[in-house]
């Protein structure tokens, strides 16, 4: 058994934790337990990301099935309350704001210390699943690390004791330094048709998968509405249900736009890279076009990564309201070519973050919910 666990449930969470994996394997005083929660099920593309990345395989799988958010949440919550009967951690690692950190409630149930990397991210949007779960994390974490100062700033105010909050900087900026000299093999990975695009055209690259957008037939028509305005040719790799929203809705994409299925990571970042520029509505791909210094339409009417606005790398649409869809496209042309800086950190953080699991291992500190951590005063509660 492990003495720290890491539990991830979606590709895009393999992406930025897989270096702090590789440095944790690293460390001889600490055992890690890789737990995937299975929330994201599909054998082939998760073992195409954990391929091409380097991951190695979870010690521990889990079957996750359900519909719904709460048949995933619950399922989750059980599966590891369960886990944790028999494997009791010094403390569990988290990361993100999906279905699979509520499994951070069957931690707290068996008081094993919580971390939560990606931590105070907030968009103020109720409306969203990862609101509330990355707020209910948070509120449950012993240690929280935070990419960003204001994000600190943001946990502070909710009344996150300081202490707990440690600022580290954007771990995928450490993926896209260390991995960007792989992206070229994406050539020999897309299918043919892809490749005489990018070779030939100048192209755009769109995503869209959050459920407020795609289960909404207004938001929906709204985004396809936009995608149909854009006269470059338009690379999309749709997932799954977006494709079968599309089609239960009838709606129609134009002839330029060019649908494939989901594809792996060196083979997106590929088609990011030599983009004229993106359009999405992940917060993962925004992030990953401003890194490379590739302008984006960011499609949601909040966001909790407004850096990319203050930079200027990318132009907002709100697929809840009626948006002149040519000016967004203009706005959006007119960054192309230009610069910004990075805000997302320096491509240290995974090293950060591996660096204090271990310090806090080896000083058997994980603990953070003393009543000294709270930054008020607990006396009435202990009547002391």
């Amino acid at each position: 058994m492990g003495d720290v666990a890491l539990i991830l449930g979606i590709r895009p969470d393999v992406i930025r934790a897989s270096k702090i994996i590789k440095l944790i394997d690293e460390f001889d005083e600490l055992e890690l337990d890789f737990i995937w929660s299975g929330q994201h099920y599909s054998e082939n593309m998760k073992d195409v990301f954990f391929n091409q990345l380097n991951v190695r395989k979870p010690d521990y799988e889990f079957d996750i099935d359900g519909k719904s958010d709460a048949d995933i949440v619950s399922s989750t919550i059980t599966s590891l309350y369960e886990h944790f009967k028999d494997h009791r951690y010094k403390a569990v690692i988290f990361l993100g704001d999906t279905n699979t950190v509520m499994g951070s409630i069957a931690a707290a149930q068996h008081n094993i210390p919580i971390i939560h990397i990606e931590g105070c991210m907030r968009s103020y949007d109720w409306r969203m699943p990862e609101e509330k779960y990355r707020t209910i994390i948070d509120h449950l974490s012993d240690r929280i690390y935070a990419y960003l100062d204001s994000y600190k700033e943001q946990g502070i105010n909710e009344g996150i004791g300081e202490s707990r909050i440690t600022v580290t900087g954007n771990p995928i900026v450490d993926i896209i330094f260390e991995n960007r000299h792989l992206f070229i093999q994406g050539a020999d990975l897309v299918e043919e048709s892809i490749n005489t695009i990018v070779k030939t055209e100048d192209y755009v690259v769109a995503t869209c998968h959050r459920r407020e957008n795609i289960l909404d037939g207004d938001s929906l028509n709204s985004i396809v509405s936009l995608i149909n305005s854009v006269e470059d040719r338009i690379i999309f790799p749709m997932g799954y249900k977006t494709q079968e929203q599309l089609s239960k809705l009838q709606m129609d994409l134009s002839e330029n736009v060019h649908v494939v299925d989901p594809i792996g990571y060196i083979e997106f970042m590929y088609l990011i890279e030599n983009s004229k520029y993106v359009i999405s509505d992940s917060g993962t791909v925004i992030e990953e076009a401003c890194i490379l210094e590739i302008p984006s339409i960011q499609m949601r009417k909040s966001t909790e990564r407004p850096e990319v606005y203050d930079v200027g790398a990318s132009v907002k649409f709100d697929p809840t309201r009626k948006n002149d869809n040519k000016k967004i496209v203009s706005e959006v042309i007119k960054l192309v070519g230009t610069k910004w800086d990075n805000p997302f950190g320096d491509g240290t953080a995974s090293e950060k973050i591996a660096q204090d699991i271990k310090s806090m291992y080896l000083e058997d500190s994980f603990h953070g919910h003393d009543r000294k951590d709270y930054p008020f005063n607990t006396d009435r509660s202990y009547m002391s």
